[in-house]
């Protein structure tokens, strides 16, 4: 893959470097990632569901999948971290847009650790979640100040001509669906996934 900072707008760069000089100087420990979870939900037309989160929130104003951390509960029936990964992936899509997705409906797509300059890191599994065609109302919650079901295609545009402001694990995501015009498509893809080994953005 490459690198995910490279076409990134100019004002994002600048900052994410920035970031990175400033703790490569502090001597810093990295924190520690905290488990979580994204949910980039497809419907069968190839429309993928993004959400603005409020300018407050952890990535305020991006345009990001439903997501979030594990909690507790997630883990109680045990399992490896993929499943407990998976079944908090399913609760946070419940909880911000009040769709339910079936578990075997849900399809691990790649993992992504967030930089160890970030004061706050998640070590995040993205599945897919196929959801039927009818799927278009959303119970947004606080989390969410907007939401748009668009094509891959038609999201890419929108963080190209600067609309739609997103962090490089979404547009990559975004990329590797676009050429995926199938329910069917997408499943083969996911199963030639291999999450054993996270991707940790960094600047040389």
């Amino acid at each position: 893959m490459t690198n995910p900072f490279d076409g990134i707008p100019g004002a994002d760069l600048a900052y994410f470097r920035e970031q990175a000089e400033r703790f490569a100087a502090s001597g810093a420990t990295p924190a520690v990632p905290r488990l979580a979870a994204t949910a980039v939900l497809r419907r069968p037309d190839g429309a993928v569901l993004l959400m603005r989160r409020p300018v407050k929130m952890v990535f305020g104003g991006r345009w990001v999948f439903p997501g979030g951390s594990a909690d507790p509960a997630d883990a109680e029936p045990g399992g490896s971290e993929l499943q407990i990964a998976a079944r908090a992936a399913l609760r946070e899509v419940t909880e911000e847009t009040g769709l339910v997705v079936e578990p075997t409906e849900l399809l691990p797509w790649s993992r992504w650790v967030t930089p160890v300059f970030e004061p706050r890191r998640f070590d995040t599994y993205f599945f897919v979640g196929v959801v039927g065609p009818e799927t278009d109302v959303v119970q947004v919650n606080g989390e969410t100040e907007e939401h748009r079901w668009l094509t891959a295609a038609t999201a890419l545009d929108g963080y190209a001509a600067g609309e739609l402001s997103m962090l490089p694990p979404t547009v990559v995501t975004l990329r590797e669906l676009a050429d995926l015009t199938t329910v069917d498509a997408v499943r083969a893809a996911a199963l030639a996934k291999d999450l054993s080994t996270p991707i940790l953005p960094h600047f040389p």
